[in-house]
């Protein structure tokens, strides 16, 4: 029976690191699928499809944090056998940060590596008013703010009606989330930031740097919320020019243990 949680097949046992993608709001695994193609100088990517959307559209979708978290922490403990980091897009960073924590608190093997990107550190408070019990008109508007959704979308009732619940639930669990301090991870960091991102200004970000004890580094690409589709490519480059650092014994070809 297929893993509903990896849309685009299992983690496979191959040489190289694994590199779980997680979604923005009202995403799914479709937004990594053209990563895998990029994926050669490291590894395999796998995105997670979380409940209510893609081949999961018949489950509800779920509104809280720590219960989503709980739910992917169960769903990768038995593939974190071999080097494998983490990568999360708006909703998918904060996810990741607070993956890496329970991660942690369950004696799991940590990551080699975590990627934030587009998403503002997690003690600073939301600057947009809350939408996920607001009219169907405010979460459009909230929509067409960020940006990143086609018009024919928006403009469309039976797409739109498809999509609220999907957003709405991505929406509480940004809106409801309460920060804890604990002790900084032991991971190294990169962030992620758009230099037009109208949600999440690229001058915040330097605030992520004080999660982690590693080393960390922030980038800025050209782009706004959704730079992670226009600058793909340099998104990716980063990313492979940072694993093939970290993890250099699990790479493939002459400087990986397993060539």
């Amino acid at each position: 029976m297929r893993n509903p949680w990896f849309a685009q097949g299992e983690p496979q046992d191959l040489p190289g690191v694994r590199l779980f993608c997680l979604p923005y709001a009202g995403g799914s695994a479709a937004s990594y699928r053209e990563w895998n193609e990029r994926a050669s100088g490291f590894g395999q990517v796998c995105p997670l499809e979380l409940p209510g959307r893609g081949g999961r559209s018949g489950e509800p979708p779920v509104s809280r944090l720590p219960l989503l978290v709980d739910m992917v922490a169960d769903a990768l403990a038995g593939y974190l056998d071999r080097p494998y980091a983490l990568f999360g897009h708006s909703m998918g960073g904060l996810l990741a940060f607070e993956l890496c924590r329970v991660l942690n608190d369950r004696g799991l093997p940590q990551p080699a590596h975590l990627f934030v990107s587009g998403a503002a550190p997690p003690e600073l408070p939301r600057p947009r008013l809350p939408v996920h019990a607001a009219p169907d008109t405010d979460v459009l508007e909230e929509l067409r703010f960020i940006g990143g959704t086609p018009p024919e979308i928006l403009d469309d009732p039976e797409l739109v009606e498809m999509l609220l619940p999907v957003l709405r639930a991505d929406f509480s669990v940004l809106e409801t989330y309460q920060y804890r301090a604990r002790p900084p991870l032991s991971v190294p960091m990169t962030v992620f930031g758009g230099d037009a991102d109208p949600v999440v200004a690229s001058t915040r970000m330097q605030r992520w740097q004080r999660h982690t004890r590693a080393r960390s580094r922030l980038i800025v690409l050209p782009g706004d919320h959704f730079f992670l589709h226009s600058a793909t490519a340099e998104v990716m480059r980063a990313i492979t020019d940072v694993l093939r650092q970290v993890v250099p014994e699990a790479l493939p070809g002459p400087r990986g243990s397993m060539a």
